[in-house]
């Protein structure tokens, strides 16, 4: 009975429109304060805080005090799948409503931030790449890197140090709800979006989840992971890293143009 109370309590708190929307604005894995929060749901900022103290309470959301600003973000891993699994349930299970086409719904859909890994047709097409090329499995029931593919996201910049007591999964599939396909979550996931970002090949506004693909990206995309996706899709977003820091090691370069191919066993 304590469960079930538990679970009605936690869906009456995603279940409030305001509520929800507040959730789905951190799920880009970013920290935003409550001024942020409030305007991205509609409300003020007095409601918004008495909606964000519930949320905290209820350890959906973590609070972290920044001089006169108080920043919040998804509590944990484990609220982010929640949240995640409730918009496939919501997309994929529930009838389909009309909803007409929008530029902030299309950049959403080519590519967006789950939690702290990337989504969207650009985080599938990762997936798809990695896997055609023997580097990671994924299936229903998690996902697993193989050898060759350990060498080439080691090589590609990516660490894989797991903190001693740590209940991160280090591979797993996350259905993707505007794709109804998997992207790369856990560790590996993670690690690819921070790679991504600190090589300059993708941009994302603070208040949003969608995700500029530079061109610098383009080329990488194309040309380390493999990927085949029309980026002419979506404008090329400048970013001031790009210049200096899309330089892929030298060593992943070498991995993909193939002198290191992937073996069909050995998995991690």
């Amino acid at each position: 009975m304590v469960a079930a109370a538990n679970m009605v309590e936690i869906a009456a708190l995603v279940g409030d429109t305001a509520r929800a929307t507040m959730l789905a604005a951190l799920m880009g894995g970013q920290a935003l304060t409550s001024s942020e929060l409030a305007a991205l749901a509609h409300i003020s900022r007095p409601t918004a805080s008495g909606h964000l103290g519930k949320l905290v309470a209820a350890r959906l959301l973590a609070v972290t005090q920044e001089r006169r600003h108080r920043y919040y973000r998804i509590a944990s891993p484990l609220v982010a799948r929640m949240l995640e699994s409730i918009k496939a349930v919501a997309a994929i299970e529930v009838p389909a409503r009309y909803r007409p086409r929008s530029i902030q719904g299309d950049a959403l859909r080519f590519a967006r931030t789950c939690y702290d890994h990337l989504a969207g047709q650009l985080g599938v097409s990762i997936a798809d790449a990695l896997v055609a090329q023997g580097f990671i499995l994924l299936s229903e029931d998690g996902g697993e890197v193989t050898t060759a593919g350990a060498t080439f996201l080691t090589a590609f910049g990516a660490e894989f140090v797991v903190k001693s007591g740590s209940r991160r999964v280090f591979c797993r599939a996350c259905l993707d709800w505007s794709e109804r396909r998997y992207h790369v979550a856990g560790l590996v996931g993670s690690e690819i979006w921070r790679r991504c970002v600190e090589l300059g090949w993708v941009v994302r506004p603070r208040d949003s989840r969608a995700v500029g693909v530079t061109a610098a990206g383009r080329r990488g995309f194309r040309e380390t992971l493999g990927v085949t996706l029309d980026f002419e899709c979506q404008p090329c977003v400048t970013s001031p890293r790009a210049s200096s820091s899309s330089a892929l090691p030298r060593a992943a370069q070498v991995l993909l143009r193939g002198r290191v191919r992937p073996s069909s066993d050995g998995r991690r």
